[in-house]
């Protein structure tokens, strides 16, 4: 991967690795590439939700109404 991929071009082809791998039908050798690409892929994954959680701003009502800024309370 030369190219740096998008969040969302990430998760396709996650998901076209799992789809190949759930067939069944690769070769060991390539199964086991699509697999440690696969293991990549999750860990990059959740690295950027990971920044992006913590990024993330719940806006609530100040005293006068006004929408204030808040850290994202994690449910952890």
């Amino acid at each position: 991967m030369s190219m740096e991929m998008t969040f969302e071009q990430k998760m396709a082809r996650l998901e076209e690795i799992v789809s190949k791998l759930e067939k069944g039908d690769a070769q060991l050798g390539d199964s086991l590439k699509l697999f440690e690409e696969g293991t990549r892929l999750v860990s990059a994954c959740r690295d950027e939700l990971d920044k992006a959680e913590q990024q993330v701003v719940k806006l609530m009502k100040g005293s006068d109404g006004a929408p204030v800024e808040t850290e994202f309370a994690s449910e952890e």
